[in-house]
């Protein structure tokens, strides 16, 4: 069948920014469906907001929106653009919402486009859980108990059939959100008002509990002949009850007879036929009770999901790239298999290994979580690894998550120890919650003679996963060497049950020729050779391929994506692969990321799918004899086994190891800046309570205060005392126990500016200094900046120009060089310097037109950056605005305020003319709503009373209606502005809450008051995420909202490629 000849352009709506229930998969799966529109000669429009993406990429589609996903900015783009089809299935839940937007408000019809993929019917009856209920039944295929309600009064009446506990589901929301399970009647009403607040539509399904049923997913993939095949089933380790994107899963499926794994394929046909699901990829998942075998289907997704990332990545077979293909009119037996080059699509994988997923959590960031997992997902990442058995593989998984662990074995601690009091006794009872390592506290268990009844008891996990944990816990010295490697240990892990160091195992297991062999996803178990090699380590006899021929270099990607460390390192790492084939190298990736770009099937010319841990990194390096290993692309994940590999005699390239370390070792830094005659925050360290206090009183308060060894800002406060300081280390104790305090001058009030740049050793390219929105003290990850800086005069620019140059070329830099500087009357401090890739590489090089992670790549190869024929950056004649993404939402107990420990997922970019146009798109794309009138209430510290005058006037001259607590409004009125007064909470009814609650706040200017926000101010914080209020916590932004307010009048979308030319 030919392909589709009546559509010439196709519009893909990205996913947007990074956030809990939607990560990179989406990058990876929208870069495959342009690759693979492209290939047809189609031309292909894009609009996503998301600036830290491949998929953005001005070089890729042929016309790229960096604009809001919102259903005004859609139809601008349509109306300028014109596509003939929109493909909705590859921008996650986003993509399938805003499609959906489009067809009900009448855009579609208005401009004539089709839908590819997915029909308007399709994603009605899949994602309106009450249609599909009722499709469900009608063919037979069994559902669980319940119903569909819009009112709190509605939701009793179902409670007269349906018994305790009770699931709760929010239509319409993705990654969970706003799930929940009822255990009471007073929960149930507490919740049932949340599920209905988090719904678009105001709508919440309520089920009969299915937890302690296991769960499976299916991804199915159907074509317009009614072709249909399983690429993968997937198992929950974790029974329902945990959301499938925070449970350990596996593929294949483990526990399923044939028979109900026939019966699943069955329905998983009949489900996609009924839905109307025309071509492409669809996720279909089941629960099982395990006491009787009832199988129901819980919810099907027309659309690429999390899902689809793992199973293309566990089996190897494209599905965002064939499920393109197959919107476009083309059938699976006529779509090459691109892996074996030989097979058709048509043809199911086969695949003889196991593969592992355990996801990421960075529960620490928000201490108002109680760790317990749900039915709302709460992980940040996940890792994917694969082995020839589950045990092997799962413990491949769980040391490449990068929480200190080496395998599936909780942290041994020393006697001496002060971290020794977080080694608890377990309690067998907390085995009933699931938490992020639960698996772990099991195998404890195991260890200890516990038996898998109880344990299947207490969590309802399966008996087969629960026997391999246990397998896995009753290793000891008699085991051997072999055995122990072929059941996943790692040398540390092995170490530790001979007595014997790390080295001494490698050293050890080498001399009797213990070594990994390399094994190939091909699809099809081995039965064709592969055209594509993307191998895993396992220990056998028979090694599947030879090392690659030519020149070539590894890259070592980022592993999980977490807070601190996501999507940006992926895109580096993408782009170094690039430069590197530029100067004629074969490349090799080493990640354990299957959400990502970097480790899609064809983007290199080898892909080990392996921990980046110094003991697998180096098992590939002595098998592959690279010409170098890079290891600044990939964020901290890299940097840590940097040194043990350049000691192991890899030759690393780029910026060495060794000033990498100078950058981040303070006192040798300091040494660097005082011979360079640099100025910098005074700062000392200290390691007991006495000395910390003494070295905080030589700077003088406020002083910042952090952990030595820390990521993300982790730990790290402003202290404003000595008393908050004795506070801060009294609750950072299993932070700090035993390591280093960093003591830093804190510069209040400072302008706080970014600078990326990337050098070649003798020269140095600026690619851009960016000014932060916030004032210094925020998280640079969390703060919006802008480029150009917006308020700063030229011979400051100056001096940080000189700055980074004298600084690249001290540091012998080879490659990309990130610096952050804070400015105060008059003076320029220099307060870090990153000799490697940063999160703001992306934005920098969609916004300037120069692929710095590209060229730096070629830079470490030795290429002179006057090869280059790079442009200055300031000469551009618009305005970029990056902004963050925080989770709030999915912690609602958190307080609003930033600081310098980083809390974003995501990102976003504004780009426009102007700054307060930028600004304002930049806001929108993160999910803020902007009034445009109303009432703004504002209360500001002590400090701050005398610059919220001017911006109070502005908002009055916008036609705003100014309130304001008691000190604030007395300070506005002495200034003639008109002003109503409010009671702070605690002081009177009604309050400031309350105004919020009964919707009569339209937008929040709150300054918190110096050291740490009061109760009142926390309450403001979480009643603003729960209405929808934009809250701003400084001068800084509350006059860039000013700004985008004055520019949301207009409304302007324009491709980034036309702002280049």
């Amino acid at each position: 069948m030919p392909k589709r000849t009546d559509i010439k352009s196709i519009l893909i709506i990205g996913a947007g920014p990074i956030i809990i229930g939607q990560a990179c998969e989406f990058d990876y799966s929208g870069t495959q469906a342009i690759h693979a529109l492209k290939e047809d000669g189609l031309r292909v429009i894009l609009v996503n907001s998301n600036p830290a993406t491949i998929m953005t990429d001005p070089d890729l589609a042929d016309a790229t929106y960096i604009e809001p996903l919102t259903l005004e900015f859609l139809e601008l783009i349509i109306e300028k653009e014109r596509p003939d089809a929109i493909l909705p299935t590859v921008g996650g839940q986003t993509g399938l919402n805003l499609t959906m937007d489009l067809h009900k408000t009448g855009v579609l019809k208005k401009y004539g486009v089709k839908l590819i993929g997915a029909q308007i019917e399709a994603i009605e009856k899949a994602e309106d859980r009450e249609k599909f209920k009722e499709e469900m039944d009608r063919v037979g295929i069994e559902t669980a108990e319940g119903g569909f309600v819009n009112t709190f009064s509605e939701a009793e009446g179902l409670l007269d059939k349906l018994n305790f506990p009770v699931i709760i589901r929010p239509s319409f929301t993705l990654g969970g959100t706003g799930g929940s399970v009822a255990y009471n009647y007073d929960e149930f009403r507490d919740l049932i008002k949340q599920g209905l607040t988090a719904s678009p539509i105001n709508e919440v399904l309520i089920e009969e509990s299915l937890l302690g049923w296991k769960e499976f997913e299916l991804e199915v993939i159907r074509d317009k002949n009614d072709n249909v095949i399983i690429v993968c089933s997937i198992e929950n380790v974790d029974p329902m009850g945990v959301h499938t994107g925070d449970s350990v899963t596996v593929a294949p499926a483990m526990t399923l007879s044939d028979k109900e794994f026939q019966l699943m394929r069955n329905w998983s046909i009949l489900c996609l036929r009924t839905i109307g699901v025309e071509t492409g990829g669809s996720n279909v998942q089941f629960a099982v009770n395990p006491k009787d075998g009832r199988c129901i289907i819980i919810e099907m997704n027309p659309r690429v999901s999390r899902s689809s990332a793992l199973a293309s990545k566990a089996t190897g077979f494209p599905i965002a790239k064939v499920a393109t293909k197959l919107a476009l009119g083309y059938t699976l037996d006529e779509i090459p298999n691109d892996i074996t080059g030989k097979t058709l699509a048509a043809f199911e994988p086969a695949i003889d290994y196991i593969v592992t997923k355990v996801p990421r959590f960075n529960f620490e960031k928000f201490p108002s979580a109680s760790g317990h997992l749900g039915v709302q997902m709460q992980s940040v990442g996940e890792v994917m690894a694969i082995g020839r058995t589950f045990r092997e593989s799962l413990q491949k998984a769980f040391r490449s998550l990068e929480v200190g662990l080496d395998g599936l074995e909780a942290k041994r601690f020393d006697a001496k120890d002060a971290d020794i009091k977080r080694s608890k006794n377990l309690n067998l009872r907390s085995l009933r919650y699931a938490t992020s390592y639960r698996l772990l506290k099991i195998r404890e268990v195991f260890a200890k003679g516990e038996t898998i009844e109880n344990v299947h008891q207490l969590t309802k996990i399966d008996p087969w996963f629960l026997y391999q944990i246990q397998q896995i816990s009753l290793f000891n010295k008699k085991s051997s060497l072999r055995t122990l490697k072929e059941n996943g240990f790692s040398d540390a892990q092995i170490g530790r049950i001979y007595d014997k160091s790390e080295s001494e195992i490698r050293s050890i297991r080498k001399n009797k020729s213990i070594l990994p062999v390399f094994k190939i996803v091909d699809t099809c178990a081995a039965e064709f050779v592969a055209e594509t090699p993307y191998c895993y380590s396992t220990y056998e006899t028979k090694n599947e391929i030879e090392p690659i021929n030519g020149k070539k270099i590894i890259i070592l990607g980022g592993g999980p994506n977490r807070i601190g460390q996501g999507i940006e390192f992926d895109y580096c790492c993408v782009q170094a692969v690039f430069g590197l084939r530029d100067q004629g190298y074969k490349t090799i990736m080493i990640n354990c990321n299957p959400e990502t770009v970097s480790t899609d099937f064809d983007l290199v010319d080898r892909l080990y799918f392996e921990p980046v841990t110094f003991e697998d990194v180096l098992n590939i390096i002595e098998f592959e004899n690279p010409d170098g290993v890079l290891v600044q692309f990939g964020g901290q994940t890299p940097l840590k086994i940097a040194n043990q590999l350049k000691k192991a005699g890899v030759k690393i390239i780029g910026t060495s190891p060794e000033n990498i370390d100078l950058a981040e070792d303070r006192e040798k830094f300091g040494a660097v800046l005082d011979e360079l005659s640099i100025s910098c925050p005074k700062y000392g360290t200290g390691i007991t309570l006495d000395e910390v206090l003494v070295v905080a009183e030589d700077i003088g308060y406020p002083v910042l205060a952090r952990p030595s060894y820390v990521l993300g800002g982790r730990a790290m406060e402003i202290v404003y005392s000595e008393k908050q300081l004795i506070n801060y280390i009294a609750r950072s104790a299993e932070v700090t126990a035993g390591h280093p305090i960093f003591i830093d001058e804190f510069i209040e009030d400072a302008f706080e500016f970014d600078v990326d740049a990337i050098s070649d050793g003798e020269k140095v390219h600026i690619g851009a200094i960016m000014q932060h929105i916030e004032e210094a003290g925020i998280h640079s990850g969390d703060s919006a900046c802008v480029l150009p800086p917006y308020k700063i005069t030229s011979d400051i620019l100056d001096q940080i120009n000189v700055i980074t140059k004298k600084l690249s070329i001290r540091l012998q830099v080879l490659g990309l060089i990130n610096i952050q500087f804070a400015y105060r009357n008059g003076k320029v401090f220099t307060l870090e310097v990153n000799p490697r890739a940063s999160r703001t590489v992306p934005f920098v090089s969609k916004a300037t037109n120069t692929p710095l992670a590209r060229i730096a790549a070629q830079l470490a190869t030795g290429v002179s950056l006057n090869q280059f024929q790079l442009e200055p950056w300031d000469r551009k004649q618009y305005v970029a605005v990056k902004e963050a993404v925080l989770p709030f939402d999915k912690f609602p107990e958190e307080s609003i305020f930033l600081s310098p420990e980083m809390k974003s997922t995501g990102e976003v970019m504004g780009i426009s003319r102007s700054l307060g146009e930028s600004f304002s798109k930049a806001l929108i794309s993160a999910g803020n709503k902007i009034p445009k009138k109303g009432v703004v209430f504002i209360s500001v510290n002590n400090s701050d009373k005398l610059e919220i005058i001017s911006i109070a006037r502005d908002f009055i001259e916008l036609g705003f209606t100014l309130i304001a607590t008691k000190g604030t409004y007395n300070s506005l009125v002495n200034n003639g502005l008109n002003v109503r007064s409010i009671y702070k909470v605690g002081e009177g009814r009604p309050n400031i809450v309350d105004q919020i609650k009964n919707k009569d706040v339209h937008l929040v200017i709150n300054t918190p008051m110096g050291a740490q926000s009061r109760y009142e101010e926390e309450e403001i914080g979480k009643s603003c995420i729960k209405h929808g209020v934009l809250a701003v916590t400084t001068l800084s932004a509350a006059s860039a909202v000013i700004r985008a307010i004055r520019a949301t009048g207009s409304k302007k979308v324009k491709c980034i490629q036309s702002y280049y030319s």
